[in-house]
């Protein structure tokens, strides 16, 4: 074990308090829930049924929803069986509410890295096997769970570039918690390298592919659809989704652009970050008289020109409701590392995607979309309201919507081979 591990988990054994006052400092701000704030201290206001309980850990919204699938194969499996599903984050609570959870199981905020914390949830739960998504690594979680020969399983993980120099400097850390893993299941040949390269056993790992591409199509209330298809009409609309603040702007102005000859057209601009919607509305507002905000309660009718859907887990009802979306985090300055989100999303609902050129984060997932025409790339402003008016006409979009759905289905076989590593360590 290296010297900065063991130093870690000592600290780990007194560092209580210090959460106790960043909790505090949340709280006040409103940025944590109080009901659901005992949970990060492993405590827990549901009893633990009989059977095997399967635990499953993703760090927030995108990462848990994909593991739904998994919840559900395992619950299928098991009619005795339990999954506790955790997340690190509090967006994530209003979002598995919207999504749904099938029955026995349940959501649960991640313990905080504390001795006592950690015991107390695993001493509480006892589950069979941990199955963690991605790369949110919590060492003393970690090595607490491996000290009770609970079975250990890393899916769906990706190492970027970037992520792997920032965890080389950390090597002896990074290296003592991928040898507590007994399966890691990686996205691609790259980041099969980089986790060889920070001491992972190849014996160990395998190219699975991206989880992502089986997710559950996101939910919305068909209700919700009914009464804002009733209040926009007949109008033809484009999504700007999981957009940040370095790339608002140019979504407000390719709106312009568009308008020049679809005088109807709708934007939805739905930003990824809830905070930076004042910052959209003033924007917007500085060039269009009718703009609405979803926080509000307010909806978009055959006037309004951009519509703000700030709110939570709400994603599905805008894919559903706009067949071109330009998917964010995507389109900033150059050498801005934005690194892109899930194209999936939109895919499963068949939207037609567009994405900006930094997407390294789901780079191998862009590049399939590139190479079979499922997507389209654009740089710019222009490149972006040009390809928008485009495929307002319906079958212009037909062949990239069957073309990304083609994709998709190539790809479901990583839940399988994802579900089969899980079910031999059961």
């Amino acid at each position: 074990m290296s010297p900065l591990t063991r130093l870690y988990l000592a600290f780990s054994q007194v560092s209580g308090p210090i959460w106790w006052l960043f909790h505090r400092r949340r709280l006040k701000k409103g940025k944590e829930d109080p009901k659901r704030l005992p949970e990060k201290y492993g405590f827990s206001a549901l009893e633990r049924p009989g059977g095997q309980v399967l635990w499953f850990h993703a760090l927030s919204v995108g990462e848990s929803l994909a593991l739904l699938p998994l919840v559900d194969r395992a619950l299928a499996n098991d009619e005795a069986a339990t999954v506790v599903l955790t997340t690190s984050t509090i967006t994530s609570v209003a979002a598995l509410e919207k999504a749904g959870l099938p029955d026995r199981a349940v959501h649960v905020l991640l313990p905080i890295d504390t001795v006592q914390a950690v015991r107390r949830f695993l001493d509480h739960w006892r589950p069979t096997v941990a199955v963690f998504a991605e790369l949110d690594f919590w060492p003393r979680l970690m090595f607490e769970t491996h000290r009770r020969h609970i079975p250990m399983i890393l899916v769906n993980s990706r190492m970027s570039a970037a992520s792997f120099a920032s965890r080389d400097k950390l090597h002896g850390m990074m290296r003592d918690i991928l040898g507590l893993f007994d399966r890691l299941l990686i996205q691609d040949p790259e980041s099969f390298e980089r986790f060889k390269l920070l001491g992972a056993d190849p014996e160990r790992m395998s190219v699975a592919g991206v989880l992502k591409a089986a997710a559950r199509p996101l939910s919305a209330d068909q209700s919700e659809i009914v009464e804002l298809k009733a209040s926009i009409g007949d109008r033809p609309i484009w999504l700007a989704a999981a957009t940040c603040d370095v790339e608002e702007p140019a979504m407000i102005a390719a709106h312009r652009r568009i308008i020049e000859n679809w005088p109807n057209a709708l934007l939805i601009i739905a930003p990824r970050f809830l905070e930076s919607a004042d910052a959209v509305e003033a924007a917007a507002r500085s060039i269009f008289q009718n703009v609405a905000r979803r926080s509000r309660k307010e909806l978009p009718d055959a006037q309004t020109n951009v519509y703000i859907a700030d709110t939570i887990g709400e994603m599905g009802l805008w894919y559903r409701l706009a067949p071109v979306s330009f998917v964010g985090h995507s389109l900033g300055p150059s050498g801005k590392p934005l690194g892109g989100k899930n194209p999936y999303e939109a895919a499963a609902l068949s939207s037609v995607i567009l994405h900006g050129p930094a997407v390294d984060d789901f780079s191998e997932t862009y590049q399939s979309l590139q190479e079979t025409s499922a997507a389209i790339l654009v740089h710019n402003e222009a490149q972006l309201s040009q390809s928008v008016a485009r495929l307002f006409d319906a079958e212009e979009r037909a062949p990239l919507v069957e073309a990304a759905r083609e994709v998709i289905k190539a790809r479901r076989g990583v839940l399988e081979t994802t579900w089969s590593a899980i079910l031999q360590a059961l």
